[in-house]
């Protein structure tokens, strides 16, 4: 297993490690996963474009800002945004470690300086971190998403563009508000929020490309998770089989989908191995940003630049990272030891199977295939090349990624 990633857990003792694996050891064989395009037909629904900008290799800084503000004109008009409105960004930062493995601070401070321009008022970066580095009780605090957020760099780059912080956990068990879904969903209990969202005008989501241990990958959608309290993150693992449907489903909240405009993620590096927090990085010679107002279509993109860069790096490379994916045994076991963390040893003994994701195109991804259904059709995707900065090359091989589900 990844180093870092069996160094979080050491606070386990020698039972309960004993107890976990006996209580995962019985699911190492199981089925292949079914490409959801090949079980059954997938209605279509309306035309999505998705902005793309190329920065070279090695770029600065400013011109891997300048890539962001361009793929963000690209991608939408901004007539949703009055003056004087107020924006939350919400960025990917489960750990405090550096990008790719968080949100790019460079991505970051130009989105916030491109909102200033067009009129916004507050802007402010909001996120609760990872259960590995924060946990919320209803009597106590352990971890510090601040502190984690200044690690990363991210901080730093808020403040010098104008942006102000905002970490759900200083408010308290009560900082939170329950939100329901709509029609049919796998989730039992409404999500806890934080109520700052109620307060803020719209959402911008800006996350990573990156794969996931648990997830498979770790895109736009499974953002969300960055949100919701302890008891919420809980309920997600616990009840495993069903963690990604879920996760497409959480993006369908009310809270969300009424002030959601923008996604748009830095992946000029991509993690492309473990995830979400360590892993190997790939830095593709042209690094894209990829922006769309449609969540579903900016993933389906995401992860097809995520598949892409990962098949690119060498066996040896792989073997390095300690990618974990040809073991079910051992993702089931952390997934056992994150339900411990989140609820407890009772809690990890309840906890269903987590199903090993294995993800050969963007067709056998779960929390897409569940995304189709519940935001009405595949997404007709349209990509946009903004300025005329990435190879048409690149362009065309996302594009058939993600046009072809058979």
């Amino acid at each position: 297993m990844n180093k870092m990633c069996c160094n979080r857990y050491t606070h386990l003792d020698r039972r309960q490690f004993l107890k976990l694996m006996a209580a995962t050891s019985a699911w190492v064989v199981l089925p292949p996963a079914i490409s959801y395009a090949a079980s059954q037909a997938i209605g279509y629904g309306a035309e999505a474009p998705v902005a793309l900008a190329g920065v070279r290799q090695g770029a600065e800084d400013p011109l891997v800002a300048e890539a962001v503000k361009k793929a963000a004109r690209e991608a939408t008009d901004f007539t949703w945004l009055s003056r004087g409105d107020s924006v939350l960004i919400k960025p990917a930062l489960n750990s405090g470690n550096l990008y790719p493995a968080t949100t790019s601070p460079v991505g970051i401070g130009a989105m916030i300086e491109l909102l200033k321009e067009k009129g916004a008022g507050r802007v402010i970066v909001c996120d609760m971190s990872g259960i590995e580095h924060l946990k919320l009780t209803p009597d106590k605090l352990k971890g510090s998403t601040r502190d984690l957020m200044a690690a990363s760099g991210m901080a730093r780059a808020v403040l010098e563009a104008g942006g102000e912080l905002h970490f759900p956990e200083e408010a308290g068990w009560d900082g939170f508000f329950e939100d329901g879904l709509e029609g049919s969903s796998h989730w039992k209990n409404g999500l806890m929020m934080p109520r700052i969202l109620r307060e803020v005008d719209h959402l911008v989501l800006m996350p990573r490309c990156s794969r996931h241990v648990l997830l498979g990958s770790s895109l736009g959608m499974k953002n969300a998770v960055g949100y919701w309290r302890t008891d919420t993150r809980l309920e997600y693992h616990r009840d495993a089989a069903t963690i990604h449907a879920k996760t497409a489903e959480a993006n369908r909240l009310p809270c969300l989908l009424t002030k959601q405009r923008l996604v748009l993620t830095t992946a000029t590096k991509v993690l492309t191995t473990f995830g979400p927090d360590d892993g190997f990085v790939a830095a593709p010679a042209t690094g894209l940003v990829i922006a769309s107002e449609s969540i579903v279509a900016h993933d389906m993109v995401s992860l097809a630049w995520l598949l892409k860069n990962r098949a690119m790096i060498s066996d040896s490379e792989r073997a390095n990272a300690r990618d974990p994916y040809k073991g079910q045994f051992r993702v089931n076991l952390i997934n056992h030891i994150v339900v411990s963390y989140l609820g407890g040893i009772a809690e990890a003994y309840q906890a269903q199977k987590l199903v090993r994701h294995d993800i050969r195109t963007i067709w056998d991804d779960r929390v897409l295939n569940r995304a189709y259904e519940v935001f009405g059709g595949i997404p007709r995707v349209k990509l946009l090349n903004a300025g005329q900065s990435i190879p048409e090359a690149t362009k065309k091989s996302l594009l058939d990624a993600v046009s072809n589900p058979i």
